[in-house]
């Protein structure tokens, strides 16, 4: 499934994806995927909605098969603080995420 390979891609490169959910462009920074009653899911930060950036940063669940026209942008990110890999509804579920960066000394 494409879809799947863009999101690995994204998320082992750093990469941003845009796509379009619920008829909305967005420009998304993919933290995780996993799996949630037999369903991909990936959770990301989203970076533009419709061309303006969110009032807030915050993660956000996305199921893969409502992600439409996605593909690579030419923008990268670094894991956010707000992403927590060591949540309980990752745990045992988790098919590939971004290592969060080391707390600054």
């Amino acid at each position: 499934m494409e879809t799947n390979r863009i999101i690995l891609e994204a998320i082992a490169r750093g990469s941003c994806v845009a796509a379009v959910y619920n008829r909305m462009k967005v420009i998304l920074a993919p933290h995780i995927l996993y799996t949630r009653h037999d369903e991909l899911y990936v959770d990301a930060v989203t970076l533009e909605r419709d061309g303006q950036p969110p009032r807030e940063v915050k993660l956000g669940s996305f199921k893969l098969t409502g992600l439409k026209e996605i593909a690579l942008a030419a923008r990268e990110f670094r894991p956010d603080p707000v992403f927590d890999p060591a949540l309980e509804r990752y745990a045992g579920t988790t098919l590939f995420a971004v290592q969060p960066e080391a707390a600054a000394a």
